[in-house]
């Protein structure tokens, strides 16, 4: 057993509609008994690509003991489903950056005398794996070009640094604060970010899919434990691999004992607020 990061489904939350099955091409998942559930550790790769899908919210990505992620069993169970499902597995591994898992993969695949699908191209597309990478032109009507202001904006941002990685959990201002962590990119995307987001409150920026989530949950973990917050806030885009921050500072919270309100946002693409 090792420990490191693998799905947690909540069966309360989960009414078994199947939506996350076809995202995981691993096969870690099957409805059974009507909830969804982790059939094998060994399947899954705790990359959460069928975190997005679930519209119940009811699967998370944590850290716990579990047996180490097999990419060769893996692959003996994909190659029974097709050449679609071998290709969605290797897209999903090179979107994420797992080169090591990739080659044993296609490795699998010449061994045993079958051909490797074409997965690079769409990859280079960003057209595979998590929606979030995926490219897309936002179009904007007339009117949304005309709403801009001649007058310069003042910034609401009280404090400094704001990234997560470089805040001493102890710093002032995050006593009797309410605490809005945020992912970089909501920063971008939300045109109403420093009277919605910013004013008044205490604040903490970071990515879950680029970064190191460990660090971070410890990080805010000890900012929990350390300090009196009011609240705290996650703001996320509408993405999957976006949901991670929550996890994070959910199972943070947890940890740390303390019962401080939570709540998530979400930030479209777009720039709206969907919840």
């Amino acid at each position: 057993m090792v420990k490191r990061s693998i799905i947690e489904i909540n069966e309360e939350k989960c009414d078994g509609c199947g939506l996350c099955i076809p995202n995981c091409p691993e096969g870690a998942l099957q409805i059974i008994d009507g909830k969804a559930r982790l059939i094998s550790d060994l399947f899954c790769d705790g990359l959460g690509a069928c975190i997005g899908h679930c519209p119940k919210n009811a699967i998370k990505v944590i850290e716990r003991e579990a047996e180490p992620y097999n990419e060769l069993k893996v692959m003996a169970n994909i190659v029974k489903h097709g050449e679609n499902t071998i290709k969605a597995h290797l897209e999903h591994l090179a979107e994420h950056g797992e080169t090591e898992f990739l080659n044993q993969a296609v490795e699998y695949l010449k061994s045993n005398n079958m051909a490797v699908p074409n997965y690079k191209k769409a990859c280079d597309d960003l057209a595979c794996g998590c929606p979030g990478s995926m490219v897309q032109t936002i179009q904007k009507k007339d009117s949304d070009k005309k709403e801009t202001s001649s007058s310069v904006q003042s910034s609401t941002l009280s404090q400094w640094p704001i990234q997560l990685s470089l805040l001493p959990p102890q710093a002032p201002f995050f006593n009797n604060s309410n605490l809005v962590i945020m992912a970089d990119c909501v920063g971008f995307a939300n045109p109403n970010l420093h009277n919605e987001l910013l004013k008044d409150n205490s604040i903490a920026i970071g990515c879950p899919k680029l970064d190191d989530i460990t660090e971070y949950q410890e990080k805010i973990k000890s900012i929990i434990e350390l300090n009196d917050l009011k609240s705290i806030s996650v703001a996320i885009m509408q993405v999957p691999c976006c949901s991670g921050l929550y996890t994070i500072v959910e199972q943070a919270l947890n940890d740390s004992g303390k019962k401080i309100p939570l709540k998530r946002i979400v930030i479209g693409i777009d720039g709206t607020t969907l919840e």
